[in-house]
């Protein structure tokens, strides 16, 4: 019994000279075919690309408490090491819109609790950590300080689904050229574009307690872009040049 054939698989077609004496029906689902779109020579090829995108921000937030028999000598302790926190910051250039800041004072038994939350947005992670020494090595166990956490500004994100699309298109292009090369013809202007699908995803490592380049690491999105394209087939290569 002779062995099965291989399957093969058409990542592109050529369109046939002329489609209008074809009913609707017939052209529906058939590869190649592009419905409503008057008769022509075309290719049509699909194109994908990936990207992935380090994180651009990171938030970071530095806790001062302190206990004491006066609601006053509370306030004093937690404001006098928050002067000392937002000095530290201003002088490494964090503008303020970047620094956000809440204060609490609360009785428990015989003792006031006074509490001051400073929260701070980096796009700097190196300034980031020089001010996270500069807490460590100045301030008392009464200041807590976060672990960073990393995340992607909505611009960082755009720019990366814009980019991978962009390059799917490019991929595509790229194949049509290809195509029409190797039959002897000459690629056109593109007809159709369509992104067919996208995916994002991180990884998911847990880095709850690693290193910040971990921390990094772990944040970083990964963008796919799928795209289909048809273009036109302007005719016969000319003295064998790209098309």
């Amino acid at each position: 019994m002779a062995a099965p054939l291989p399957v093969s698989r058409i990542f592109a077609s050529l369109q046939p000279g002329d489609t209008r004496m074809m009913e609707a029906h017939e052209l529906e689902n058939k590869p190649g075919i592009v419905l409503g779109h008057r008769g022509g020579r075309e290719v049509q090829v699909t194109g994908t690309a990936e990207l992935s995108a380090a994180p651009d921000r990171a938030r970071l937030c530095v806790l001062v408490s302190s206990s004491k028999g006066a609601a006053a000598e509370a306030k004093s302790s937690v404001l006098r090491r928050l002067d000392y926190i937002e000095q530290a910051l201003r002088q490494r250039g964090v503008t303020d819109e970047n620094i956000t800041i809440s204060k609490e004072i609360e009785r428990k038994a015989n003792a006031y609790q006074m509490a001051a939350e400073v929260c701070v947005v980096f796009d700097d992670f190196e300034k980031m950590q020089n001010v996270c020494n500069i807490l460590v090595e100045k301030l008392d166990s009464s200041v807590n300080i976060s672990s960073p956490q990393f995340y992607h500004s909505p611009a960082n994100m755009e720019k990366l689904r814009r980019q991978v699309c962009l390059n799917a298109v490019s991929n595509a292009r790229r194949k049509a050229q290809d195509v029409c090369r190797l039959v002897g013809q000459s690629l056109g202007k593109a007809v159709i574009i369509k992104e067919e699908e996208t995916k994002e995803w991180e990884d998911p490592a847990d880095c709850a307690s690693s290193t910040i380049q971990l921390k990094i690491k772990s944040a970083t999105v990964y963008v796919t872009s799928k795209v289909s394209a048809t273009f036109e087939i302007k005719g016969k290569e000319q003295n064998k040049k790209s098309c």
